[in-house]
């Protein structure tokens, strides 16, 4: 069994709130929607067009998978898997609360 490191742990809850970052980025993208993004003005309160929506989501895909990658996540170690997942539900949280802003605008 390989040794797991405290940025194993780290790395495995920032793959998966990167990961899911992606998927309000490539689907609004792919819509044809205009979506906030960091690089808007102001930085994820302005909107930016589909085409950097897309790109965004592209690059969050590789980031999340080099840190996926170097978690060491698989299905034989439930805490990594859990973490993962808990990031997943914390950018998910994060992104509902802020995005429903957005809307509201």
């Amino acid at each position: 069994m390989e040794t797991i490191h405290w940025y194993n742990y780290l790395a495995a809850f920032f793959a998966g709130g990167i990961l899911t970052n992606l998927i309000p980025h490539l689907v609004q993208g792919l819509s044809g929607n205009y979506f906030p993004t960091p690089f808007a003005k102001p930085p994820g309160r302005g909107l930016s067009s589909p085409l950097v929506n897309t790109l965004w989501a592209f690059a969050n895909l590789l980031i999340g998978y080099f840190l996926f990658k170097a978690s060491k996540v698989s299905f034989d170690f439930n805490l990594l898997l859990l973490i993962f997942f808990a990031g997943m539900v914390t950018i998910g949280i994060v992104s509902a609360n802020n995005f429903v802003k957005k809307m509201k605008n």
